[in-house]
């Protein structure tokens, strides 16, 4: 055969494969590839699945991810350092997923649809639909955790989920509103269950106190024939420069000295225990381990499986 048959021949069978893989991703597959926005894995005997929410637009990194005033100088030299450009860096917005083959559930909803959040897209690609998750919890009240859970008529997107939040967190946001809370979760009030420091909300999946980056800010520490997932929400902060710097806080932080220590007792935890973890604005999938690096810590991205 010449070489341009070959070539053209190859050419439609890549075409024809391509197009295959698309329809099935159309078709919602549960077979989908890693990397279509979400990243499934083993955990134990569970199935886990990063989401992507999808990114923001490149903008200014600081002060936001890191507000101190005197850290200022330090944090962009760290970021050229780590190939980042502080005027220009995207964000990125990961809810998790853990079925457990009787429960499926998803951990925050993402900023919704109206806002650009692409949770749903990608859970269909995932093999999943709205009606499946059976459980639902906010780590917190910020408009990119709860944005997903109504939709333009504040009905439940998640309608069979048993809706999850911290007491504390449920508790101050119903006091102190936000245009983000009376649209989503004042029409779902009826519908969450509060929830206490320590309780397990499903067998093997505990709540845990993460407060300072709101008043009642949760995490979730996951235990499946023992391996280890501790899903930090916002407790973590930024990947970088939260880490490097033990003392550094967020623009967002709404008690910044409870925030850092948080922080601190948090990742030297999951240090010690070698734990998986997953952060809710770690660079997709955001799935890794935490590692001692001086005075402060490091993020060791898992390597990712296809």
């Amino acid at each position: 055969m010449e070489r341009r048959q070959f070539l053209k021949g190859t050419g439609a069978f890549l075409l024809a494969s391509g197009a295959g893989a698309l329809a099935q991703g159309e078709g919602h597959s549960s077979r989908g590839v890693n990397g279509g926005g979400f990243y499934r894995f083993s955990l134990g005997s569970w199935t886990a699945v990063i989401l992507s929410d999808g990114q923001s637009a490149p903008g200014p990194l600081l002060p936001n991810w890191g507000a101190n005033p005197e850290l200022q100088e330090a944090f962009r030299q760290t970021l050229r350092e780590h190939f980042l450009d502080p005027e220009a860096t995207r964000n990125n917005f990961n809810p998790v997923l853990l079925d457990t083959g009787q429960a499926r559930l998803l951990v925050d909803t993402g900023r919704g649809a109206g806002a650009g959040g692409r949770l749903l897209e990608h859970l269909a690609l995932a093999g999943y639909a709205p009606e499946d998750i059976t459980h639902l919890f906010l780590t917190h009240g910020h408009p990119d955790h709860i944005g997903g859970l109504v939709d333009e008529g504040g009905r439940p997107i998640f309608p069979q989920a048993q809706h999850l939040m911290g007491q504390a967190e449920l508790a101050y946001w119903f006091q102190n509103p936000s245009p983000a809370v009376n649209r989503a979760l004042v029409p779902l009030r009826d519908r969450i269950r509060p929830v206490q420091d320590g309780e397990e909300i499903l067998p093997g999946v505990q709540a845990v106190a993460s407060f300072g980056h709101t008043p009642g800010h949760m995490s979730l520490e996951v235990l499946s024939q023992g391996r280890r997932l501790f899903i930090f929400g916002d407790a973590a902060g930024h990947f970088l420069l939260s880490l490097r710097f033990p003392q550094a806080y967020l623009g967002f932080d709404m008690d910044k000295e409870l925030a850092v220590r948080t922080r601190a007792r948090l990742l030297r935890k999951v240090s010690q225990e070698r734990s998986l973890v997953t952060a809710y604005h770690f660079p997709w999938p955001g799935l890794g381990h935490i590692h001692p690096l001086g005075e402060g810590f490091e993020f060791v991205p898992a390597f990712f499986e296809f």
